[in-house]
């Protein structure tokens, strides 16, 4: 499954911390219930790994992505324990060589026009805009979907619930990820019902 395919599966990736191994299928339930089939867990907590076992042996139905991907060890341990894609907050030689050396596919992030180009370069054109409220925001990236027209990205870092259609309406814009959708401190709660209250909300938003 390529990367694109991925990001188009629907309009939010929830990208959530998970503390607790015992939660990961618990909230995967939770999402696919409210209609979410793409999660991405990062790579911020000593249970990540674990966690995206739990979910790639006991959901198939969901597909897993590690996220918070900084080096070739890491894409490894992902791709070892089932993760189906990965996702870096930025790129470089080795990493983007690892990827090539292997069939998870990768979401590398880029904030530039030079950054962006050199994916491109790479035949890369799948790609997380990070940090995207600080980087510029939605007109920063509506600017570069003419000069970059083959560039589709995954704005990722400060988007809300409320801000998210003005991601989504833009023509380079194929989902969002979001970390509203499972707040850490929610699925510490072990609140999943509003999970999945707030996974439908986001049945609601789509592309233009």
């Amino acid at each position: 499954m390529s990367i694109k395919t991925i990001m188009q599966t629907g309009p939010v990736i929830p990208v959530v911390i998970i503390d607790d191994a015992a939660d990961a299928v618990p909230l995967a339930d939770a999402l696919v219930e409210g209609g979410i089939h793409t999660i991405e867990v990062t790579l911020r907590s000593p249970a990540a790994l674990d966690c995206i076992a739990a979910i790639a042996q006991n959901r198939p139905e969901m597909i897993v992505g590690a996220g918070t991907v900084l080096n070739p060890t890491q894409l490894q341990a992902a791709q070892d324990v089932g993760a189906r894609f990965a996702v870096s907050p930025g790129a470089y030689p080795e990493l983007l060589k690892a990827v090539d050396d292997r069939v998870m596919p990768l979401l590398p992030g880029a904030a530039t026009a030079s950054e962006m180009m050199q994916l491109m370069a790479h035949d890369i054109h799948a790609m997380k805009f990070f940090p995207a409220s600080v980087a510029g925001g939605p007109a920063y990236l509506k600017a570069l979907a003419s000069p970059l027209a083959s560039a589709m990205f995954c704005p990722t870092g400060g988007i809300t619930e409320d801000t998210a259609k003005d991601w989504l309406s833009l023509p380079n814009v194929l989902c969002v990820g979001g970390s509203w959708v499972a707040p850490t401190n929610v699925i510490k709660s072990q609140d999943f019902d509003a999970i999945t209250a707030k996974a439908k909300a986001c049945a609601g938003l789509a592309t233009s």
